[in-house]
């Protein structure tokens, strides 16, 4: 059996244009005025915007994936059509609100509460440690030209941390917290 089918690959190329198109106005690639005015390029907004904060969710929800399937259960990435619609319409409507759910993935199998906990912290794990690779590369001031990028980066991975570490039922914490109480 394959790691990814063809329909999940689809799934996450979507996700990742979506992604992209949702933070197109909040991330934008670092311009001079006189390009801003003169250049509006949609596509260059929604690929920089895509390539800064499409890793924090995308690698996120593929190590639940890997995770997942490391401790033999079937796990299969799947878009959330409404989250990311609600994403795309509070774009459009411009309300400078961020709110979407990309997607999930999918995990069936038998385990143990623990390893369904470990496979929860690992997306959130996988964030935290995307917060730390861009603190260090902005600490030490490595690749000053993309500084932006990387604030950013760290920024949005802090947060998808911190959120989804919260134990409310639907999050990862939640999951995350069963399993470790299931250890006691």
């Amino acid at each position: 059996m394959p790691l990814f089918t063809i329909w999940e690959i689809l799934q996450i190329a979507i996700t990742i244009v979506v992604v992209g198109f949702i933070f197109s106005a909040h991330i934008r690639k670092p311009r001079t005025e006189l390009e801003d005015y003169l250049t509006i390029n949609i596509w260059e907004d929604i690929k920089y915007a895509a390539i800064v904060a499409a890793p924090a969710v995308i690698l996120h929800e593929l190590m639940h994936k890997f995770v997942a399937l490391g401790y033999g259960f079937s796990a299969h990435y799947v878009a959330s059509w409404w989250g990311l619609a609600i994403g795309a319409l509070l774009k459009i409507i411009g309300s400078g609100f961020i709110f979407f759910l990309p997607g999930y993935v999918s995990i069936s199998g038998m385990g143990t509460a623990w390893q369904f906990g470990l496979t929860a912290l690992a997306g959130p794990l996988t964030n935290l440690i995307l917060f730390l690779i861009s603190w260090i590369i902005l600490e030490r001031g490595l690749m000053p030209k993309y500084a932006h990028l990387w604030a950013t980066s760290k920024q949005i991975n802090l947060w998808l941390f911190a959120f989804n570490m919260l134990p409310i039922p639907g999050l990862d914490g939640l999951t995350f917290y069963l399993g470790l109480l299931s250890l006691f």
